[in-house]
């Protein structure tokens, strides 16, 4: 499966104290990225979906961005396994330098029961198309 990508551009109000981006502005990011994906992949599922939450984020930082650096989001999903499902996200700046990577592990809930639930087989097969 090729990772799904979105780019965007780092605003005055993602820069920290210490003049890069903050911290949890690359979680916002992240957080982003799957929504984004995942909207792609549903936009034509008609049947009723299960919702995700995040169980953890693991998230390394390797360089820092700046106001107005044009960054790119990669995401795809790693694995899944039951209700747990991994996906990966990586931050890269125009010139191909990663800059942060981050491994969120996501729980498929039941929407009306707000259970875990087992993610089903349709859903596993649109990750890996």
């Amino acid at each position: 499966m090729s990772p799904y990508s979105i780019s965007t551009k780092v605003l005055p109000e993602h820069i920290d104290d210490l003049g890069h981006v903050n911290n949890v502005q690359y979680l916002n990011w992240v957080q982003d990225a799957a929504h984004a994906h995942w909207e792609v992949l549903t936009k034509n599922y008609e049947n009723t979906l299960g919702i995700w939450v995040v169980r953890s984020h693991t998230i390394t930082y390797k360089n820092p961005a700046f106001v107005g650096d044009l960054i790119t989001l990669k995401t795809f999903v790693k694995q899944s396994r039951g209700a747990l499902s991994e996906r990966i996200v990586e931050i890269y700046k125009a010139d191909h330098q990663l800059l942060a990577q981050c491994s969120t592990q996501w729980c498929y809930l039941n929407k009306i029961s707000g259970q875990m639930e087992k993610i089903p087989k349709t859903i596993l097969d649109m990750f890996e198309s």
